[in-house]
């Protein structure tokens, strides 16, 4: 993967998404190659589980209202389709991903999404150590989410690259 392929924001709190006050949003487009696979699905659940990052779903969607995790990472991945979706609340960015692309949540991460093309298959992914949770962009859930965020222990391992994966640079560089 070359560097320009590797985005990254920071996303402000916005009154009812905390976002994460250190870690940066990581997309990297491109992320793992699904060329000739045809079963794009498989090929990326196996990347995450080989790097240890599990509790595995798929989903023909993002969810369209905003939310986020405020006790967890979270890695998302496209398989088939493109998606638009808003990270970092009503004052973030509108991306837009397709196949291949992964992008990588920092607890207290918003995200939203506006657009599924016909077909769209996206795959989620969490480290072992954090607890799922999803809370809805609100004032009173972020009042919690403040405290739970600067709690939530950073991956060993990178989702797509493993130990010596851009995300751990990254983020210990924040």
């Amino acid at each position: 993967m070359n560097p320009s392929d590797v985005v990254t924001h920071k996303f402000a709190d916005d009154g009812r998404i905390p976002n994460n006050p250190k870690l940066p949003f990581v997309l990297y487009r491109g992320g793992i190659s699904l060329a000739g696979s045809p079963y794009p699905e498989e090929l990326i659940e196996k990347t995450f589980a080989a790097n240890g990052w599990g509790d595995m779903w798929r989903n023909d969607s993002v969810y369209a209202y905003a939310h986020y995790h405020s006790t967890i990472h979270e890695a998302m991945a496209v398989a088939r389709g493109r998606a638009t979706v808003r990270f970092g609340g009503e004052t973030g960015e509108t991306i837009d991903i397709g196949p291949g692309d992964v992008v990588i949540l920092p607890a207290g991460t918003g995200h939203q999404g506006l657009f599924a093309s016909p077909g769209l298959s996206v795959i989620g992914a969490y480290p072992p150590n954090g607890v799922f949770n999803l809370c809805r962009a609100s004032k009173a859930a972020r009042v919690k989410a403040l405290q739970d965020i600067p709690n939530v222990p950073r991956p060993e391992v990178d989702p797509v690259f493993g130990a010596k994966g851009p995300l751990l640079a990254l983020w210990r560089a924040a």
